[in-house]
Formats: structure tokens, sequence, C-alpha cells
């Protein structure tokens, strides 16, 4: 009995959390799934768009337009995350060694990071115009002024399978900051006891970093990558400002999302996207969570 009055209080404290939880997040996903299970037909020819059960989803994911924005994903995510981690990293390491104005550099790396998604796109569809030669604007007429016309490009609505990468240049821009913060915050951390002890037998600097710092910093790195994989997998606000609706060229799993419910008016297809792109998300997070979970678990 009073094992039981020791957490009631608290149960009931946070239950409101547990039921609006329940409801709003499991309950919908669960919705969604329910959804994406059913069969549609086309009101106007009366043949069937999505045959129900499994079926949607082998018919979503052989389709050339989903394996387009799958292949869009993976080409963003990679360039995005090799992008931030490299920026992110250099940035932290020059500020860690001590700069005059550090609070200056640090406020400009990480400002980019308070600005909106929608607010960045605008001016980056701007910066990434297509348009080269005497009505070249943005990047194309720095180019061109800069003596570099062989530079000029269309970035991401190129005709090459890797024109996401173009996409993934204001992405870094915006997040290199927050992943500096993290290793700024890991380097501070580290007693600088180490790093005289490792002078002491003889150690270079690169060999401080690489054998002392670096290896610490490892927690840290995981973090910052599976917090920006599954920013890029469901990253929807800047790709629809840079490139309008229902772009094919930049189309992604979650714009193509957008494209289906509201474009095409095929919410079984939609919910079907939806689920997948939970699916990739959660076979990137879960594995994380549960070893960030066995690691505390241990510690204690």
């Amino acid at each position: 009995m009073s094992r039981a009055k020791s957490w009631l209080p608290g149960l009931l404290l946070v239950s409101p959390s547990i039921v609006l939880i329940a409801v709003f997040v499991y309950g919908l996903i669960g919705q969604n799934i329910w959804v994406s299970l059913n069969t549609s037909v086309n009101p106007v020819t009366d043949k069937v768009v999505n045959p129900g059960g499994y079926q949607n989803y082998t018919q979503l994911l052989g389709s050339a337009d989903y394996q387009h924005a799958l292949w869009n994903l993976l080409v963003l995510t990679v360039v995005f995350m090799v992008g931030t981690m490299f920026f992110g990293l250099l940035w932290a390491v020059l500020l860690e060694k001590g700069v005059n104005g550090e609070g200056v550099f640090r406020s400009v790396y990480l400002y980019p990071m308070a600005v909106s998604f929608i607010a960045a796109g605008v001016v980056w569809r701007w910066l990434l115009s297509p348009a080269t030669g005497d009505g070249a604007v943005g990047l194309n007429q720095l180019l061109n002024k800069m003596g570099l016309p062989q530079l000029e490009n269309s970035w991401w609505s190129a005709d090459s399978k890797f024109s996401m990468a173009a996409m993934a240049i204001p992405a870094v821009w915006q997040l290199s900051g927050y992943v500096m913060a993290l290793f700024l915050a890991g380097f501070r951390g580290i007693s600088e006891d180490q790093r005289e002890a490792a002078r002491i037998d003889g150690a270079s600097e690169w060999q401080i970093y690489r054998h002392v710092l670096f290896p610490q910093l490892s927690p840290i790195a995981l973090s910052a990558l599976i917090i920006l994989g599954h920013m890029s997998m469901k990253m929807f606000d800047l790709i629809y400002s840079i490139a309008g609706p229902n772009s094919y060229k930049a189309s992604v799993p979650a714009t193509l999302m957008w494209t289906q419910m509201f474009a095409q008016n095929d919410r079984v297809a939609a919910a079907v996207n939806a689920t997948i792109l939970l699916a990739i998300v959660a076979v990137v997070v879960v594995p994380y969570l549960i070893y960030t979970n066995k690691t505390e678990t241990e510690r204690d």
C-alpha cells in the first residue's frame, strides 16, 4: 500500500500528458496506418487507385516517382550530414583554440539557426537561381562577376541525379552553427590537464586532437548525426520554399506527400508515404534511443 502511495501522486501528475500523447501521437499514428491500408477508387473513372492492404505499400515503393523521391532524399541527407558535421567541427576547433572576439564569431555562426526555414528558403531561392549569363542572379551572378562563368549551373534544378546536393547548401548553412555549439561544449568539457599530460609525453597538437579530444567527442558526434539525419528525412519547408509546390526535380517523400494529399487528392497514398517515412526515421532513431538508455543504465 505504501509503495502504491509513493508512485500514485507522480502518475496523477503526468497523466494529462500521457493521455494527450496517447491520443494525439500514437492514436493519430494508428489512424494514419489504418488509412494507409484502405482501398480507394477514382470517383470519375471508377478505377481502383489503391488496391488496399500491403499492396498499397508495394505499389508506392514500386512507383518511379517515389523511387526518385527516395534517391533525392538519400543525396540530400548524405551531403547535408557530411557538410554540416565538417563545418561544425571545423568552426568548433577554430573557436576552441581561442580567438579574439569569440562571442562575435559564435553569434555569426549561430545566427542562421535562428532564421526559419521558410525565410531562409525565400533568400536561397534567389541565390540558387538557375538563370545564367547576362540574366544571372544570386550565386551565378557572383561567379560571373568573379570571372568564373564556367562554374555557373542550374543548381537544384539541373538535369542530374545529384542535383539535390545543391539543396543541401542552405541546410548546411543553417545548421552548421548548431553542430559547432555541440562540439564546442564538448571541447570545453574536457579538462586541460589531459592536454598538458599529452604534451608532456611529447604529443603534437594533431595527436592531442586525434587521440585525446576527438575520441571523447564521439557521443556528441553520434547525437548530432542522429538529430541531423532525422531532420533531413522529414525536411519540407526549406525545399518547398525554394522549389515551390509540386516540384518533381526537388521531390522528396515529405514534399511528395503534400502533392499526394492536396494536388492529387489521394489521402491513402499520402498515408502510405507518411507511414514509410515514419518507419525510416524509426530505423535511425530507435537504435540510438536503445543505445542511450543502455549506456545510462550501465552508468547508474
